[in-house]
């Protein structure tokens, strides 16, 4: 088993708000995701890799309210706040070979669940409750069972650089992370909490942060 960086979630107040943003961090207009019925959220996608993404998350006004929590903290007062000031970097979802064997080791991942939208399949572990574990510095974890959204989007000159990780509990995280087989698991560093992407992009290489 193994896990790698999957995708990165920015947290906006609608997805007209987050695209907004993202012309004007990095110079590009995302792509149109899809609505996830079962989370009552919708998306839109940037490419930042061969099998690397950014995830533009939003609560969806024309979904019925799930009657669970919805996924990411998304239901958080604190949340939905800090998003309609601005979006910002939420949380990020690393991709796994063997999900039932990832949340084995590491039961506090959560159940796994089943979903679907078109032609792609996955499975996800979500935390009961729809909470963040380590205020989203730990990540969720999937596993794509048939596609994969980069199969489709475009190459708009957007790459991933690096993450960077800060957290007072530094050390679990990074045990976790061993756990999980995650490569970079020695890059968190601890002390206040700090979640950052740097990306190559038409602006040049920007950070975006928690």
């Amino acid at each position: 088993m193994k896990t790698v960086l999957d995708h990165i979630v920015i947290a906006c107040a609608g997805l007209a708000q987050g695209s907004a943003w993202l012309r004007e961090k990095l110079g590009v207009e995302p792509e149109e995701g899809g609505k996830h019925a079962t989370m009552g959220t919708h998306n839109r996608l940037l490419r930042l890799g061969a099998r690397q993404y950014l995830e533009l998350l939003a609560v969806d006004p024309d979904a019925d309210p799930p009657d669970h929590p919805r996924w990411f903290g998304l239901d958080e007062r604190g949340i939905r706040e800090r998003a309609a000031r601005e979006p910002f970097l939420l949380t990020w979802v690393a991709a796994t070979d063997d999900l039932d064997e990832a949340t084995a080791r590491v039961p506090e991942l959560g159940a796994a669940q089943e979903l679907s939208r078109g032609a792609l399949r996955w499975r996800i572990a979500l935390p009961e409750g729809g909470v963040l574990p380590f205020d989203g510095v730990l990540p969720a974890v999937i596993q794509w069972v048939e596609g994969h959204p980069c199969d489709r989007l475009e190459d708009r000159g957007c790459e991933i650089l690096s993450l960077e990780w800060r957290h007072p509990s530094a050390s679990d995280i990074a045990m976790t992370l061993q756990v999980l087989e995650f490569e970079a698991w020695d890059a968190v560093e601890a002390g206040p909490k700090r979640f950052a992407a740097g990306i190559r992009c038409p602006r040049g290489e920007i950070i975006v942060t928690d």
